[in-house]
């Protein structure tokens, strides 16, 4: 049985501080020749960055033209215990990690030169029991993470120089049984959370001055079966979660106003394979991708893909879909910020799957290479591009 299912059947369970054992850490990945060496002037400089669950450390890789992955000098960097979910701030100079077995938030800042990751003064930073994932909104002033112990959510003010994380005034603030994902809208003024165990998603308005939250009225609202991933689609008009439990995808209308979920046409929709665990949308807004972990039930993994309607948000299969994953047990995922890349954690197999999207309909198609190694049992994902002098990230 491998990690993730462990740690799904610990948390459905209700056991209070389940926590798997850590895995053997595979062989390194320091000494790879810095991808700066090789540029031009008029490349797509994007990094990206994986949180090994067993290995306690992050595996940091350069995007190559073509999609391809390579580890970046010094990488893998070392994180807390069983780091799960990684954020990159908008201005693309820090990357926080949820580390569940630690119960604490890593800090880094990104050298946007090499992709290399050193840790901020002060980091790690104190969370609640088994933080599992986090979020930075929109303005770069605040993060948030679901601790999944305690059944809340920590808030916390980012240094603007610094990166160091504080808590806010009435942090940590109520969630529901077993908080699993977390997202901010892209405006920043509402925070979702995606609880496993009682199937629903509680809603809250942050405070755009001191980064507090405000359940929003109506909340919690219901969901499919053990919500594990969530997302704002990059809009701000919709949301997506995947359900492990009943094989589905929930959609919802964000209101603008109120921040409350209102059912999209047509929601749940099906998923095209089997124990969903990952649901993440390409930055152009037109497709979702969801990773499923199918060798839970004995059958390979597979990638289903999904054109996203612009207006009413409704999601419909792509032709070929879904996609065979290369790599075993399929948890998490990202898109690229040229929408051009989509990379899946597999933590049965210890590596990301890699592929191109074909813009004009999502079709997936595996990078020449892929899989690419990671550390022992990759859960989360993110992606920056090089702007500045900054890593601006993807939208979650």
């Amino acid at each position: 049985m491998k990690l993730h299912i462990i740690l799904l059947a610990a948390l459905l369970a209700g056991c209070s501080n389940a926590m798997p054992g850590s895995q053997a850490v595979p062989a390194g990945l320091s000494g790879a020749t810095p991808a700066a060496r090789h540029r031009r002037p008029s490349d797509v400089v994007q990094f990206a960055y994986v949180a090994n669950f067993g290995a306690t450390n992050i595996s940091a890789y350069s995007i190559a033209a073509g999609g391809a992955l390579t580890p970046v000098a010094g990488s893998p960097f070392k994180s807390g215990k069983n780091p799960s979910s990684l954020a990159i701030d908008p201005m693309g100079k820090f990357v926080y990690v949820t580390n569940f077995g630690s119960n604490d938030v890593s800090a880094y800042t990104i050298d946007a030169t090499s992709g290399a990751l050193k840790k901020v003064e002060g980091s790690p930073f104190a969370a609640g029991s088994n933080p599992l994932t986090v979020a930075v909104d929109s303005s770069g002033k605040f993060a948030y993470v679901a601790n999944n112990g305690s059944k809340n959510v920590s808030a916390y003010a980012i240094g603007a120089t610094s990166g160091a994380l504080t808590p806010v005034n009435g942090s940590p603030f109520k969630a529901g049984l077993r908080p699993y994902a977390v997202a901010v809208d892209p405006n920043a003024e509402f925070a979702y959370v995606a609880n496993v165990v009682s199937s629903n998603i509680s809603a809250y308005r942050i405070d755009a001055g001191s980064g507090t939250l405000t359940p929003v009225k109506g909340s919690p609202f219901a969901t499919g079966v053990s919500p594990v991933s969530l997302v704002v689609h990059p809009s701000g008009k919709f949301a997506y979660v995947a359900c492990y439990g009943s094989d589905d995808i929930s959609g919802y209308t964000i209101d603008a106003t109120t921040g409350a979920l209102r059912p999209l046409p047509g929601s749940p929709f099906a998923d095209m394979g089997s124990a969903p665990e990952g649901v993440f949308v390409a930055p152009d807004g037109n497709f979702a991708y969801l990773a499923n972990s199918q060798t839970f039930h004995g059958f390979p993994d597979f990638i289903a893909a999904y054109t996203i309607d612009a207006t009413r948000g409704t999601l419909t299969p792509v032709t070929g879909s879904p996609f065979k994953d290369a790599g075993a047990e399929a948890v998490g995922g990202a898109v690229d910020t040229t929408s051009k890349f989509a990379y899946v954690a597999n933590d049965g197999s210890s590596d990301v799957s890699a592929y191109s999207i074909n813009a004009a309909n999502g079709a997936l198609k595996k990078v020449k290479g892929s899989p690419f190694k990671t550390g022992s049992a990759p859960f989360g994902m993110a992606v920056c591009r090089v702007t500045a002098g900054s890593c601006v990230p993807s939208p979650p």
